[in-house]
C-alpha cells in the first residue's frame, strides 16, 4: 500500500536500534533507546502557513518522543508534524 500524510506531516523510517551487548548479556527491545535517526518515506503537501521543505529520502534527527508509531505493510514507522524534525542530516 501506499500512504499519503496529509498537510505539514510526514512519514520516517527510524534506523534500527543497535544490540547493545555487556558481559554477555542481551539487551532486550524493551530497554533499548528509541532510535533518533531516520529516513523520510512519505511527505504531505504542507500548510496555506507553512510549505514542505523536508522531502522523501532526507536523512534526519528528531526528538525522542516525537511522532506517533504506526504499522504500516509489517514495518514499523513514525508519523509526525514538519516541526517535530530537529535536523536534515547532509550527506
Amino acid at each position: 500500500m501506499k500512504f499519503k500524510p496529509l498537510a505539514d506531516r510526514v512519514i520516517i523510517n527510524p534506523t534500527a536500534a543497535e544490540e547493545v551487548t555487556a558481559s554477555g548479556i542481551i539487551i532486550p527491545d524493551s530497554a533499548k533507546e528509541k532510535p533518533l535517526r531516520g529516513t523520510i518515506i512519505a511527505v504531505g503537501n504542507g500548510t496555506k502557513d507553512e510549505e514542505m521543505i523536508l522531502k522523501e529520502g532526507d536523512q534526519v534527527l528528531y526528538g525522542k518522543y516525537a511522532g506517533t508509531e504506526l504499522d504500516l505493510d509489517g514495518q514499523k514507522v513514525l508519523i509526525m508534524r514538519q516541526s517535530e524534525v530537529l535536523a536534515v542530516i547532509a550527506l
